[in-house]
């Protein structure tokens, strides 16, 4: 793969098939009457952005006249994928009042939450709409570390990055009585027993019991048994999908923590680990095809430092929870390719450990051989 052709790192993947034509007009007689207008809404700039895999997001504005007064408003809608789902659940009431949770608390930002609607009679599926917040998101799709803001950025404006991106996971965790704030994500037992058993049937229904059993996986929950922390302490609330592509940032602050639906009870190590192992992961696509990448970001050491100076907390087990993210990347990754070959956007590998793109970083961490710095 050519360095200077980054488009060759994106995925073309299908979340949702409701044509925006349909959408929007559907969607002018829902919101009409919510908005309070005097006539039907006017829909503009409607589209469906290429991020994320595992829900569908549409963006819109709207224009109204509200007791003969114009109104207008940005707003940014989540729906569950269409079909072929990366995910064996996708709460979206759930994600909903983790959101309102998380806002009530005032430790991060978060876009403003406008309605919720669990009736598909409406749109067809259930959804909700927030409104739009300004700024600027790094690109995972294809990777920040190939193009874009963050990789034209001046060293000491990543740092800074880095810094007000690590304060959100210890500002989140600092939030207090997790277990009463986030009653709709509380388990029976251990955080990390219940998150590793969800991530177990996750495998299952989204690969194994679909035919598609892949070895390096069930190596990878083998190890995890194998080298179980001894006490992996309380748990905090968990965002689950922390990274920057997650954070709508104002300059280099964060403007909106978005994306909730793997939030979780668990240990810190969960939300820790995954922001390293994701630009870890990034910087390997980065080194696989010739390109340098930013060796200088996000580094576990880095990260390390900065998470236990802002929480005043001190991180054990990570080689553990670093393991762990790979072996849940590699789920999302081998269900997407499933879900593009569904699609018709890819064939099947005859080697079932290709289902996984990053599969010499999982076999390294596995065997302890990748180096982070």
């Amino acid at each position: 793969m050519a360095v200077n052709d980054p488009q060759q790192t994106q995925w073309k993947i299908t979340v949702s098939e409701l044509g925006l034509d349909d959408l929007s007009n559907r969607l002018i007689e829902w919101i009409s009457p919510r908005l309070g207008a005097d006539a039907p809404v006017r829909i503009s700039h409607i589209e469906r952005p290429d991020a994320g895999m595992s829900g569908a997001t549409v963006l819109f504005d709207a224009e109204w006249t509200d007791a003969g007064a114009l109104r207008s408003g940005s707003y940014v809608m989540r729906m569950p994928p269409a079909s072929i789902p990366l995910m064996r659940t996708y709460d979206l009431e759930k994600q909903y009042e983790v959101m309102r949770a998380v806002a009530d608390s005032g430790a991060v930002p978060v876009p403003e939450l406008c309605w919720q609607e669990t009736d598909e009679t409406a749109l067809g599926t259930p959804f909700f709409i927030m409104r739009k917040v300004d700024g600027r998101i790094p690109s995972d799709n294809p990777p920040y570390v190939f193009m874009g803001w963050i990789l034209e950025s001046a060293p000491d404006e990543r740092l800074s990055l880095m810094h007000n991106t690590v304060d959100v996971l210890a500002k989140l965790h600092a939030i207090a009585d997790a277990q009463q704030r986030f009653p709709m994500l509380c388990a029976d037992g251990s955080g990390l027993r219940c998150h590793v058993e969800e991530t177990r049937a996750w495998y299952r229904w989204g690969l194994a019991d679909e035919g598609h059993p892949v070895p390096l996986i069930e190596r990878g929950f083998d190890w995890l048994e194998a080298n179980w922390p001894a006490d992996p302490g309380p748990d905090v609330l968990s965002w689950g999908d922390s990274r920057p592509a997650n954070i709508i940032y104002d300059g280099v602050e964060p403007a909106a923590v978005i994306d909730w639906e793997m939030a979780a009870l668990g240990p810190r190590e969960i939300d820790v680990a995954w922001i390293i192992y994701m630009h870890a992961f990034f910087q390997f696509l980065a080194t696989m095809h010739g390109a340098p990448g930013l060796p200088d970001f996000l580094r576990r050491d880095d990260v390390v430092a900065r998470y236990e100076e802002a929480s005043e907390s001190t991180l054990r087990n990570l080689d553990f929870y670093l393991v762990y993210a790979g072996i849940r990347h590699a789920i999302a990754m081998a269900r997407g390719k499933v879900r593009m070959i569904g699609f018709g956007e890819d064939v099947a590998p005859q080697d079932p450990d290709d289902y996984i793109m990053q599969r010499p970083l999982l076999t390294a961490l596995l065997e302890g051989k990748h180096k982070w710095e």
